[in-house]
Formats: C-alpha cells, sequence, structure tokens
C-alpha cells in the first residue's frame, strides 16, 4: 500500500495546536492499526508533502515515534516502521497486568456507582453490537474506552494513561489478532467477567478475571508470529 492511500492533508482542527504532536499522534494509529505496516518507509519530504506540512513537524513526529520504538531512523537511509518487539509485547503485557489487576482489585472492594456500572455495560453492548457489523477497529477503541473506565472508577484515571507508551507495542498485536487469532467473544465474555465481579464486590474474582483477559495475548502471539513472520521482530538483542 502506498504512502497516498494512507495519509491524508491534516485537518485544520489537528494543525491548531503543535502540528509536531498531532502528526505523531497521526502516525501512531496508523502504525499500531497496522495501516503502516513493519518495513513501511516513510521519507520526510513525502510525508510533509501528503499531511501538506512543512518538514520540521514530520522530523519532530518521527523522532517522538522513533523514542517510542515505532520507527527506525537511519543514516542516509531514511525512517522505516520497526517490526513489532516480541520482548516489548512481553514486557508490556507484564506492566500491564500488574496495574490493571490492582485497579480492578480495588474497584471491586468499593461500592460502585450503580451508574459507573451501567455505563461499563453499555460499552460492552456496544462492542457486541460493532462485532455483530464486523467493525474491528471500533471494537478494539470500546476495549481501551472500558479498561480506562476501571481506572476512573478508582478516580485515578491517569493509571489508565500512563499504560499508553507501554502497551504500544502489545496494540499493534490486538489489531492484528482480531478476529483470527483471538476470538472476539471471549473477550466480550472476560469483560462481562470482570464488570460482574466488581458489581458483587469480589476483588479476588475480578483480579483473577482481569489475568485471565490479558493473558490471551500469550496465546495469540505464536500464532501471528507464524503467521506474519516478516511483522515481528524475534531475535533482539539482550
Amino acid at each position: 500500500m502506498s504512502l497516498s492511500e494512507v495519509l491524508q492533508p491534516l485537518d485544520p482542527m489537528e494543525q491548531s495546536g503543535p502540528v509536531g504532536l498531532a502528526i505523531a499522534a497521526l502516525l501512531r494509529r496508523k502504525i499500531v492499526t497496522n495501516r503502516l505496516p513493519p518495513g513501511q518507509t516513510l521519507p520526510e519530504s513525502e510525508v510533509a508533502a501528503l499531511l501538506g506540512v512543512s518538514r520540521q513537524p514530520v522530523r519532530e513526529a518521527l523522532i517522538r515515534l522513533s523514542e517510542a520504538g515505532l520507527v527506525r531512523i537511519l543514516p542516509q537511509r531514511g525512517t522505516l516502521v520497526t517490526r513489532i518487539s516480541v520482548a516489548g509485547v512481553n514486557g508490556g503485557r507484564l506492566v500491564r497486568d500488574a496495574v490493571e489487576r490492582a485497579v480492578v482489585r480495588h474497584a471491586a472492594m468499593a461500592e460502585a456507582p450503580r451508574s459507573a456500572l451501567d455505563a461499563m455495560h453499555r460499552v460492552i453492548d456496544t462492542q457486541e453490537a460493532a462485532l455483530a457489523r464486523e467493525d474491528h477497529p471500533a471494537f478494539l477503541a470500546l476495549d481501551d474506552e472500558l479498561h480506562g473506565s476501571f481506572a476512573a472508577l478508582m478516580g485515578h484515571p491517569a493509571a489508565w494513561t500512563a499504560l499508553a507508551q507501554v502497551k504500544l507495542q502489545m496494540d499493534r498485536v490486538r489489531y492484528l489478532s482480531i478476529p483470527d487469532a483471538t476470538p472476539s467473544e471471549l473477550l466480550i465474555a472476560q469483560h462481562r467477567a470482570i464488570v460482574a465481579a466488581i458489581a458483587r464486590r469480589d476483588p479476588d474474582a475480578a483480579e483473577e478475571a482481569m489475568r485471565q483477559h490479558l493473558s490471551e495475548v500469550l496465546s495469540a502471539l505464536p500464532k501471528l508470529c507464524e503467521r506474519f513472520p516478516d511483522h515481528f521482530e524475534t531475535k533482539e538483542a539482550p
């Protein structure tokens, strides 16, 4: 797929703030959703022309993405989208597991407002609707919304925000794994189990349900490495 099929001029609203940040967010989203696959070249001049901006904010954005491990800037050779780091996936899952298990445990120890539980159920219902129409990007966006609501229920939404950088490589796997490697119906059932445990104030069950939910990537990863060998970096330096 050519860059011109993926990138269009920035919306004027996106240019109202720091343009480099807007470009970084756009390219990050395209990489995580595999619209810009591993090995895709990102020439500064071409990206700038397609987005309708100067090269300087594109350069700033690429540096940010390099620091996040999503692109590699090679002297004299340009910038390439990196392969998905298997080590990064496993490390991100480990951190996310620790944080989110603590989040739902504390959420289940308190009495969750009925309005918060109802809102969680609505998100899951909307996920089911997205699944029915095979809108997998919407399904995964709702997944993030639900997980964010667990932290918000505790009064600590920053706990979820802090995971954004940590889970980037894991997010790339999530978009590859839906719907084949990880059954979407299973993820929905796990979401309902987490919310049910919070509702009945059972912290052990909530924590265990979250553990099972976040372990799905471990079973999906070998299948995806075999199916998409060019997408993964499996031989990484220690």
